[in-house]
């Protein structure tokens, strides 16, 4: 059978527009059947590492199990990090047969990849993102796709993203992010060099963005400024899976109640096999809790200390104590006054900020140095404002010059 190739591959699988992102622990299979339920078309598996998946059943049994890439499963894309095009060819053929594509991470920019010489720390080795993502182009029975961060320099990660394109890859995800761009420091995704790389690449590559997505609306004004085929998400999604329902769905649809995604979600967890699913578990609850948790304490200490692997059941009093909780709220004689959401003023970066109730799942916007996460966006594109107005200046005096 013939290899889809780029357009191809991508209309196979209905060209997908809402892509759950490859997280470590966090895009298991209970979250994939979640996040389809709630508008995404296409998910990626949570990052594995492609030499512990080749060589020790333990893992690929802890990490993969019989529903993963089943008919309810798909379309799906199994990501591998790697630095050894021999163990990544060997991990990769363990799911032939169970999704649509293999991708590879270049983009993880966390200290274990550091550690390990995988992710984005293999941007310093192009010769050998070059061959991981050719061993799978031209050995592996499925195709082969990556996922990249950008350079400070567009013009670098232009070059990047061809020799990427060239070894191989059919499908190309970027995030406009920095390497350096994580956890305090993580900032605001670059959209005009998601766009530059869009409208200066081959114009048949299948391009996702990734990066700034808190509300259903900026799905479509990625889609509209970036003019990519799909877009990715990752934190987004796991604070609300239901960032992934158009736009036009009524605001308390976008933002559901967190007593029913956490039972719906736990609902999965229990008829899923294996462990990945009760891995990861408890990190998705605090996610999904968040703004619920910060007013109930006392069910901040039960998920705290709950293990879902070992002691699956205790589970269940924790989903019942949410349930009982928001049912208070919801006997409230002014529930019709408190259970509203309000959306501000239109922002610089095209988007505007909600109001949410607490008990309804919403994103997060991470503090930096004790600066909220509206007021560093706002800095921070007053600052790329700043940049590009010098950068024109210089550029008017150079013409100057030459003239």
């Amino acid at each position: 059978m013939t290899k889809l190739q780029g357009r191809e591959l991508f209309a196979s699988i209905n060209s997908p527009q809402r892509i759950v992102a490859p997280m470590v622990d966090q895009s298991e299979l209970a979250w994939r059947m979640l996040s389809r339920k709630y508008g995404a078309t296409l998910c990626y598996t949570p990052m594995m590492h492609a030499r512990l998946f080749a060589t020790q059943e333990k893992y690929r049994r802890d990490m993969w199990s019989e529903l993963d890439g089943g008919e309810q499963d798909r379309p799906l894309v199994v990501q591998f990090c790697a630095n050894d095009p021999d163990y990544l060819l060997q991990a990769a053929k363990h799911v032939v047969g169970k999704c649509d594509a293999v991708d590879i991470n270049f983009g993880c920019p966390q200290g274990i990849a550091k550690k390990g010489g995988y992710g984005a720390f293999l941007m310093d080795d192009w010769p050998l993102v070059y061959k991981l993502i050719n061993k799978l182009h031209t050995e592996l029975e499925v195709p082969v796709t990556a996922k990249i961060r950008v350079y400070e320099d567009k013009e670098k990660t232009l070059e990047y993203a061809k020799m990427v394109l060239d070894a191989g890859a059919q499908f190309l995800t970027v995030h406009g992010r920095t390497r350096e761009m994580k956890g305090q420091k993580t900032g605001l995704a670059d959209w005009e060099i998601l766009r530059y790389l869009r409208d200066n690449l081959p114009k048949d590559t299948v391009f996702f963005a990734n990066g700034n997505i808190l509300y259903p609306e900026d799905i479509t004004r990625c889609l509209n400024e970036v003019s990519c085929d799909a877009v990715m998400s990752a934190e987004g999604n796991l604070f609300n899976p239901a960032v992934f329902l158009d736009e036009t769905a009524p605001l308390k649809e976008q933002h559901p109640r967190v007593d029913k995604i956490l039972r719906e979600y736990y609902e999965i967890v229990k008829n899923c096999p294996g462990n990945a699913s009760k891995i990861a578990m408890k990190s998705h609850m605090f996610k999904i809790l968040r703004p619920f948790l910060a007013v109930h304490t006392d069910i901040r200490e039960m998920v705290a200390k709950v293990s879902p692997k070992h002691n699956f059941d205790a589970v269940e009093s924790i989903v019942k104590a949410v349930e009982d909780r928001v049912a208070e709220i919801y006997a409230k004689d002014d529930i019709e006054e408190l259970d509203v959401i309000t959306v501000g003023e239109k922002q610089p970066w095209g988007g505007a900020y909600r109001i949410v109730p607490y008990w309804r799942c919403q994103p997060y916007f991470r503090p930096v140095n004790g600066v909220t996460g509206d007021k560093r966006v706002t800095e921070q594109l007053q600052e790329n404002e700043k940049k590009r107005s010098a950068e024109d200046e210089l550029e008017k005096d150079e013409t100057k010059k030459s003239v």
